[in-house]
């Protein structure tokens, strides 16, 4: 588990729902596409999907942000050296690669 404290603040905790609206959201397209016998197919009702994506999206980014908490910067860890390239030499005399 991660120590960096959570962000509350509602905009936050709206975007937090975004996959359980999606996950449900199918889950009950699918009910109503097995209940009236494949008239009312994903494949007709797929933009509802896209409407409460459209709404969890839009309802937090009017949301306040009072007491939002950015997740802090680490600064960046220096790495290995790069490693020299091999030199490889052509078995034939006059190619190069």
């Amino acid at each position: 588990m991660s120590t960096q404290p959570r962000c509350t603040c509602s905009s936050c905790t709206i975007r937090g729902m975004m996959g359980p609206a999606v996950v449900t959201t199918l889950g009950i397209l699918f009910l109503l596409s097995e209940l009236r016998h494949g008239s009312a197919s994903i494949g007709h009702t797929f933009p509802i999907l896209f409407i409460v994506i459209g709404i969890i999206l839009l309802a937090s980014a009017v949301a306040p942000k009072d007491g939002h908490i950015n997740p802090p910067v680490s600064p960046a860890q220096p790495g290995a050296p790069p490693t020299p390239r091999a030199s490889y030499s052509s078995p034939y005399p006059g190619q190069r690669q």
